[in-house]
């Protein structure tokens, strides 16, 4: 993985609802984007290596959207995800049971367009929101 950027959090929920919440596309609709003026109004997800997942995310004013989208390379169940996004670059999501909840860490290349520390805030801010739901939704 070329010029990686790393972020984490840990969520207080069970791992199986975890995997749920993160890979199901009637969740993704519900965490994926950053702040309260973004939305993530539609969400494929053919989870298995070889699958392809897409994420809308929108500007809620209607005023631009794009697709996060890409192409699983490997999938374990409740331990880990690596991609290849459209434009190429990486990105592995690990799993991890500790007694305090279920640790989440993203690996993912950065791009050129954007400062790194821009793409990290970016990044941790929708993590945050998935810790959100999730704690939210609980068990």
């Amino acid at each position: 993985m070329n010029n990686p950027i790393t972020i984490e959090t840990t969520v207080s929920a069970p791992i199986n609802k975890i995997w749920e919440y993160w890979n199901n596309p009637e969740h993704i609709t519900k965490w994926a984007y950053a702040s309260d003026d973004w939305e993530a109004p539609e969400a494929e997800n053919d989870l298995r290596a070889g699958g392809r997942f897409r994420t809308k995310m929108a500007a809620r004013d209607g005023s631009t959207s794009f697709d996060f989208s890409g192409t699983y390379m490997a999938v374990v169940e409740n331990q880990f995800l690596e991609f290849s996004l459209d434009d190429g670059r990486l990105v592995r999501v690990e799993f991890s049971q500790l007694p305090e909840g279920v640790k989440i860490v993203e690996i993912f290349e950065a791009e050129t367009e954007n400062t790194r520390e821009l793409q990290k805030s970016g990044w941790q801010a929708i993590l945050n929101n998935f810790k959100n739901y999730a704690e939210r939704k609980g068990n």
